[in-house]
């Protein structure tokens, strides 16, 4: 028995798997599989199962998602009006430690593994066009100056809305100075015990001090810190303890304690009593560990944010509205009113609205904030502009090609936000010891408490407790669970700044281990805008002119740079355009078909022997000659007699030799394979100082050779910008794109270079390099901060040197380790991958 239902709450991969890990635990559940697309849910079960019984199921996993009819459809329109009516920003939140891997949340609260405060994705908004507004009558919105129709005062700009990652922040300042407030006099009064002839003691009697010091606490404990309970109640519910659980277990039961001794002081043995014969309380530790948790929780907000800013930045890129020519009138639109097709007006120093190509004018752009690039570049007539590149000093014309989602800025802002959800497998390592942190960890305050209050020193049980609150405390599993997220996070941001898209952090860990780099040449090594530099004939009865017009025939039905290139080159030498019938491009080799009734062919030498046209000595030699001068050269054949050639050439860019360089320099073995003949591309491979090369290589021969490499035990990273290369590229270990290729090459890389030269891979590399050393410090530093602090607080140090760790400076190493391996990411920011 089979049923479909509808899903709400879905909006990502690790959703749609918690989903179908849920519902396939129900019982009676054979198999589950959920389209995150259509939002349903089909399931297959042994016998009915009512739909009550699944919402059931998912209640009890959080609430997080709903299960209908799909009848019962919730009316997706309201629910999106109501999501667009709240203050939630971009309305998409996740959780830092991306505890349940991809899976993103529709408001902002806490993460249900590991308790967290969930972060805002950061998303480029096409509506966020500035807007007017009366001082007076707030409820007026305008989309430019003017006169309020109430009240008639001028207009101005409405303040932007706080994002819900500065809400957050600002929401735990309030409350840290709140417990500050109160936590200070409760510090002072517990503290005075230590001056001699106590003054307040003086004043009055200690029973009444500890009353004053619990009436302090409450607003700490009920209000200001209230949430770390609450989240420790939940991780308890939840069956997944966390940082907060020991945090919760330490100063709760501190503060549990001392709340009892004040009500039944005669309960409690002699050896938890003052000489006065008060109970020892310890509200001043429970209130300053849990102000110390606050500070590290605001600290890590504000760090959080710095994490993100690279897209930050990237979103300050985006213009919000633009200059459309309507009717040859200039009017002043928003973004999200510009279609593909509109002609739009740039001027100088504005920012290009929407991905397009300049239809009149030219200008240079600075285009340094998506390729890293700081030189401007020259655009004229037919040139491709980028949304969010800045114009230099002249205007133009440009008709809109990718508007809103579909802009390069946007695809890298999304790209962006997806690696950085993402999780490299170095994090498995913490995420084992993260399984058993804190059982661990409870167990052994249980086992201080035991030692210390059977071995201890009188008075043995307050030993016992303070020890055991302390190892609660400076326990701190968030330094591990952030210790991989947060350098991936600041490097694939630094990697975007400088036009290097990870895709993944996967790729980031690979792309480190490389040590062979396969490249192609064409668009890849060269510039990809190849050039007739020649048409010649084998044969006396066709002339040039002929041979090219016998070229263009085939070449207008292909879509290789070079049939382009020929193409071209027939229009400017003024040649008519003659159809071709019947034809057919055969990969690797070339094209074939009939024009004029003739059987006419045009490629490689495999294609002559594909059409049985024979190529002589003499031909050869005249062939190889313009080979080994790194040229391209293509062979016609006429009913099966080879009658002519044209020869194309492609420059190598500036920065390949450089860039090649500089990777064998890091120990990566660099070969070039191309489709081309053995002698142009060893003449590419001699100038570029390349000792391996592969030549007449077909997209499977591509791919068998890097299984042939993966075989040897190679980390084999593949370059390319075809559609050739995508099988190549999708086995390679981490495929690397020319962002000025093909989208299909861009869809099977890891890695995309939106500038499309190889001085992109060493960058690339260098970053690689750079996140996952930062890792392993960040990972050295957690393992080690516990590994240390849990004996130091247990009271390791004091048969050997006096020594104890008071559960107040445990909570304050704590809060400022998470912080410290945030800290340590954020110096990838100022990385240089020159």
């Amino acid at each position: 028995m089979t049923h479909t239902y509808h899903i709400s709450g879905m909006s990502c991969n690790g959703c749609r798997n918690h989903v179908q890990k849920t519902l396939s635990k129900v019982q009676g559940v054979n198999d589950v599989q959920v389209d995150l697309g259509k939002a349903e849910a089909t399931i297959e079960m042994e016998s009915h199962i009512s739909l009550e019984a699944f919402q059931k199921a998912l209640k009890d996993d959080g609430g997080h998602y709903s299960i209908h009819s799909l009848h019962d459809r919730p009316n997706q329109d309201a629910q999106k009006k109501e999501k667009q009516s709240g203050d939630s920003g971009t309305g998409v939140f996740y959780c830092p430690m991306h505890c349940e891997g991809d899976k993103t949340y529709d408001k902002p609260g806490d993460c249900p593994v590991c308790g967290m405060d969930l972060v805002e994705e950061q998303n480029l908004n096409t509506s966020s066009a500035e807007q007017w507004t009366c001082p007076m009558h707030p409820e007026i919105l305008e989309d430019g100056p003017g006169s309020c129709p109430i009240c008639g005062m001028d207009l101005v700009p409405k303040a932007p809305d706080l994002s819900a990652e500065e809400k957050t922040y600002q929401r735990l300042l309030r409350k840290f100075w709140i417990a500050t407030a109160f936590t200070l006099p409760i510090f002072i009064i517990a503290m005075s015990e230590m001056i001699p002839n106590n003054p307040l003691t003086q004043a009055l009697d200690l029973k009444y001090w500890n009353w004053i010091q619990f009436l302090l606490s409450i607003p700490v404990v009920f209000y200001a810190t209230w949430m770390f309970f609450e989240r420790a109640y939940n991780s308890i519910r939840r069956r997944s303890p966390n940082m907060f659980t020991l945090i919760g277990i330490g100063a709760g039961v501190a503060w549990i304690f001392s709340f009892f001794g004040l009500l039944f002081p005669d309960v409690f043995p002699d050896q938890f009593k003052t000489e006065s014969g008060t109970v020892h309380v310890y509200f001043e530790a429970a209130t300053v560990i849990l102000t110390l948790v606050l500070l590290g929780q605001l600290l890590e907000a504000r760090a959080h944010g710095k994490t993100n800013e690279a897209v930050k930045a990237l979103l300050k890129l985006a213009p919000n509205v633009a200059t459309k020519i309507v009717e040859g009138e200039e009017v002043r639109v928003s973004i999200d009113e510009i279609s593909v097709g509109d002609i739009l007006k740039v001027k100088p120093g504005e920012k290009i609205p929407v991905d397009g190509v300049i239809s009149s004018g030219a200008s240079t752009i600075d285009e340094s904030m998506v390729t890293g690039e700081p030189i401007p570049v020259n655009k004229a007539e037919h040139d491709k502009v980028s949304s969010g590149t800045i114009n230099g000093n002249q205007t133009f014309l440009m008709k809109a090609e990718k508007v809103g989602s579909d802009t390069l800025l946007s695809q890298i802002i999304h790209m962006v936000n997806d690696a950085s959800r993402s999780r490299a497998p170095i994090q498995n390592l913490a995420d084992r010891v993260s399984a058993y942190f804190v059982p661990a960890v409870v167990v052994i305050s249980l086992l201080t408490f035991v030692v210390w209050a059977l071995w201890g020193p009188d008075p043995a049980y307050v030993y016992a407790m303070v020890n055991a609150v302390a190892v609660l405390i400076i326990a701190c599993p968030c330094a591990l669970g952030l210790a991989t997220p947060m350098s991936v996070m600041v490097g694939v941001g630094k990697g975007a700044q400088n036009g290097v898209l990870v895709k993944n952090a996967e790729a980031i860990e690979k792309m480190n281990k490389v040590d062979t780099l396969i490249v192609d040449k064409t668009g890849t090594i060269t510039e990809g805008k190849p050039s007739v530099e020649k048409v010649g004939s084998f044969n006396k009865q066709f002339d040039e002119k002929e041979i090219l017009q016998f070229i263009n025939a085939l070449n207008q039905n292909s879509e290789h740079p070079l049939a382009e290139a020929t193409v071209q080159y027939g229009k400017e030498k003024g040649i008519n355009n003659v159809s071709a019938e019947q034809f057919e491009a055969v990969t690797g080799k070339g094209v074939e078909g009939k024009v004029n009734n003739k059987k006419v062919a045009l490629g490689n030498a495999k294609m002559m022997d594909h059409v049985r046209a024979v190529i002589t000595e003499e031909m050869q030699e005249e062939i190889i000659s313009f080979q080994k001068k790194g040229k391209t050269v293509s062979v016609l054949s006429v009913d099966g007699n080879v009658v002519g050639y044209v020869v194309i050439g492609d420059q190598i860019k500036e920065s390949s030799a450089r860039a090649i360089k500089a990777l064998q320099e890091k120990g990566i073995k660099v070969i070039m394979m191309t489709g081309d003949n053995e002698n142009t591309a060893r003449a590419v491979a001699s100038e570029l100082g390349l000792n391996d090369f592969r030549a007449g290589m077909l997209p499977a021969d591509k791919l068998d050779a890097v299984k042939s490499l993966q075989s040897e035990g190679k980390i084999v990273a593949m370059a390319g910008d075809g559609i050739n290369d995508a099988p190549a590229l999708a086995q390679s270990d981490v495929g690397i794109a020319m962002g000025t290729g093909t989208d299909v090459a861009i869809e099977s890389a890891m890695i995309t270079l939106i500038k499309g030269d190889l001085s992109g891979i060493a960058k690339a590399k260098n970053l690689s390099t750079r996140v996952m050393k930062n890792i392993r410090q960040n990972l050295f530093f957690a393992l080690g901060y516990n590994t240390l602090g849990i004996p130091i607080a247990a009271g390791i140090l004091f048969p050997f040197f006096g020594i104890l760790l008071s559960p107040m400076i445990a909570a304050l190493a704590m809060s400022f380790s998470s912080v410290s391996v945030i800290g340590n990411a954020l110096r990838l920011r100022s990385a240089s991958l020159a």
